[in-house]
């Protein structure tokens, strides 16, 4: 809940020559749900897309204040599901974000769907117990084209806005032997190989490169440096290099990159 109209305005402004020169990575864009219509005309000409930070899983009824599906298609490409934020603050549950997963993906939009675990959990060693089953609970009646679609975030409670974010080790880890190993289990080796798996939690300049040197981690679901045009431009520079598909790039897989949020 940042930027008015034009305060969002000038900050793509502010990023889009950089932001464009950067290739190999795809570059997605959420501002508030105020600001949607405004950025997705400066993003038009761009190749720069651009998301919802959230949506209710019906298309019309009696939800005073809520954003449906139909209001966001064809509006942008992306919506960001079961945020951390939504899910403490809102009382959302794994099964309201595997509800709004399934009106996302019949209305032509790909979910980010984030899953993590509190600090309390963390310290109790309950992380691959709780995140496991959030995915399995998320991704539960999904079939396999979807899931290779859409695209999941890894964000560790106890690093969002902390400045306390998990090493790369550790969140590679995580996304690798709980995230992508509970896929596996689920539609097996091949699909859980063909999703995207993002870090989120504090992510800044200074410590994108040890994120993206992890063979795991696919991109980044960035908060708060995403309201400072330097310096997500500088997150996403460095992202290109180490994960980017192209000229110089070090990649370690197939799954096209992504670079998320403002």
């Amino acid at each position: 809940m940042n930027k008015n109209i034009q305060e969002a305005i000038s900050l793509v402004r502010e990023m889009l020559p950089e932001l464009q020169m950067i290739k190999g990575v795809e570059k997605v864009i959420f501002p508030p749900f105020v600001a949607l219509s405004a950025i997705a005309e400066i993003l038009s000409p761009t190749d720069i897309m651009l998301g919802a930070q959230n949506m209710h899983w019906e298309e019309r009824g009696a939800y005073t204040g809520e954003i449906s599906p139909l209001m966001l298609k064809g509006l942008c490409q992306y919506v960001i599901l079961g945020h951390s934020e939504r899910r403490g603050y809102f009382g959302e549950t794994d099964e309201i974000v595997n509800r709004k997963v399934k009106a996302a993906f019949a209305h032509e939009l790909i979910p980010i769907i984030c899953v993590g675990e509190s600090l309390e959990q963390h310290e109790e060693g309950k992380t691959e117990e709780v995140v496991s089953a959030q995915v399995r609970r998320v991704l539960a009646g999904l079939p396999e084209e979807q899931v290779r679609k859409l695209v999941i975030a890894y964000e560790p409670i106890w690093a969002i806005g902390t400045g306390k974010p998990a090493t790369g080790e550790g969140a590679n880890s995580v996304i690798g032997t709980v995230v992508r190993g509970t896929i596996a289990e689920i539609y097996g080796e091949e699909v859980a190989l063909s999703v995207r798996i993002q870090y989120g939690g504090s992510v800044s300049p200074k410590n994108i490169a040890e994120f993206m040197a992890q063979p795991e981690i696919d991109g980044a679901l960035v908060g708060g440096a995403s309201l400072r045009a330097k310096e997500f431009v500088e997150i996403v520079r460095i992202s290109a290099r180490l994960k980017g598909v192209g000229e110089g790039a070090i990649s370690s897989s197939k799954r096209k990159p992504t670079k998320l949020q403002s």
